[in-house]
């Protein structure tokens, strides 16, 4: 990065608040939301599809790990894309994706066809969820990157909020209630597709492209919004010390990859086994087990609220994995006691500290890269972790066929456990914007 980058990167980074108005965090918000409300409907769906199919569990539960799968191929893919053309066109193709797969899922009558279907939604949702982290970290100014990911987040864990609500309506009441629900986040990532199509590019990538002139009247933008908001106008400009391109230190990407994979075994496992857990294991009806989740979902919004408002006071290694711990102690409860009081409280904790830690994990794991490989590198650790993920219901299943109820939340909250060792392996990031 040459004098005149440093100077531009010095620009951004002195503006005291995110520069490009509320509109922009919602649109990007909005596709988030729906990226998040199409990761849960197949575990909602997967008692009924179970029976609607004459399949077992186990064979329904590759739908989900298809789209796991799918999460890692897009992800990887559509953030190479983001690194080398550009961050919005990735935005653009990753709504595109999972709005299709999802359309092609709601029209699914046989299993070959939905876990096609969904593979092709989950490469979707991994080149969502890559991209706009790398995005809105590079949009903001360096001190604002965890309030600003958090509070897309709000949005992006309202999506897991909604849907058990949307779902407690449609599925145990319409034999097509589940295809009505797919349909219902297809047509959000139509909407988000077309108030995509003209955001602001991001000024970092810019840089390390050479693309300077682009990057000035990118930052002037920034600086003339956030101007109009400032009473007591900006702040002056600091003193530039040109900061060498950082490499990409490989055993931090290794870290940061394991602790990904180990963290969404137990991740998935409740958000997408949750249903299937309460219905076939611990006894209660698909109508009350929608309605424990109605209410535990609700903690995704409270926890990423708290997170925009505490993720850039304190430090992230310690937030997260305090958050970590809460979140495996409540796993533990809900398998330990199982009534439906506890289901609902520790669920609900349970989903805030996911809703609190995830946000703020993914800011950590960006600002730990250099700008020209933070999506790739963002990607790897987060695409390959989600074979945590793809491997959850069959975890969970056979923690739960062997263990019961009890042994399929005490594998979840291990999970927790391992992720708060290597959370403090993990060593400080780079000092690259």
């Amino acid at each position: 990065m040459n004098t005149r980058g440093d100077s531009l990167i010095a620009r951004l980074d002195r503006i005291p608040i995110w520069p490009y108005g509320t509109r922009l965090l919602v649109i990007i918000g909005a596709g988030y939301f729906f990226a998040y409300f199409d990761i849960v409907t197949i575990g909602l769906a997967l008692p009924v599809i179970t029976d609607q199919f004459h399949i077992s569990t186990s064979a329904a539960s590759t739908a989900v790990t298809s789209s796991l799968v799918g999460y890692i191929v897009g992800s990887l893919a559509a953030s190479r894309l983001a690194d080398l053309r550009g961050r919005r066109i990735s935005l653009l193709l990753s709504v595109g994706m999972f709005t299709l797969g999802t359309i092609g899922a709601a029209f699914s009558f046989t299993l070959p066809w939905l876990v096609g279907f969904r593979f092709l939604a989950g490469m979707g949702i991994g080149a969502e969820i890559a991209v706009v982290t790398t995005y809105v970290g590079e949009l903001a100014p360096a001190r604002l990157r965890g309030r600003a990911t958090s509070l897309v987040g709000v949005m992006a864990f309202a999506g897991f909020a909604v849907v058990p609500v949307v779902a407690r309506f449609l599925v145990p009441a319409f034999d097509d209630g589940w295809r009505v629900l797919f349909l219902v986040g297809a047509a959000g990532g139509l909407t988000v597709a077309w108030l995509r199509r003209n955001m602001p590019p991001s000024a970092r990538w810019l840089i390390v492209h050479g693309r300077f002139d682009e990057a000035e009247k990118a930052v002037a933008a920034a600086e003339v919004h956030a101007q109009s908001r400032l009473s007591a106008g900006l702040p002056a400009i600091p003193t530039v010390v040109s900061v060498p391109p950082t490499p990409v230190r490989k055993y931090v990407l290794v870290l940061f990859t394991v602790l990904w994979l180990i963290y969404y075994v137990g991740n998935y496992g409740w958000l997408t086994m949750a249903p299937t857990l309460l219905t076939k294991h611990a006894g209660y009806s698909l109508t009350s087990s929608l309605t424990f989740l109605v209410v535990t979902g609700t903690g995704f919004v409270v926890g990423a609220g708290l997170a925009a408002v505490t993720g850039d006071r304190l430090n992230r290694k310690l937030l997260n994995a305090g958050a970590a711990t809460v979140w495996s102690l409540a796993l533990l409860a809900i398998g330990v006691i199982g009534s439906p009081a506890a289901v609902m409280v520790f669920g609900f904790v349970s989903s805030a500290t996911i809703g609190y830690l995830v946000p703020l994990m993914y800011a950590y794991t960006a600002e730990h890269f250099p700008t020209n490989n933070r999506a790739t590198s963002v990607a790897i650790a987060d695409g390959i972790g989600h074979l945590g993920g793809a491997v959850a219901p069959m975890a969970v299943l056979w923690a739960a066929n062997s263990g019961g109820f009890v042994g399929a939340f005490v594998l979840m909250a291990a999970t927790g456990a391992v992720t708060v060792a290597l959370l403090l392996l993990i060593p400080a990031q780079t000092a690259e914007g």
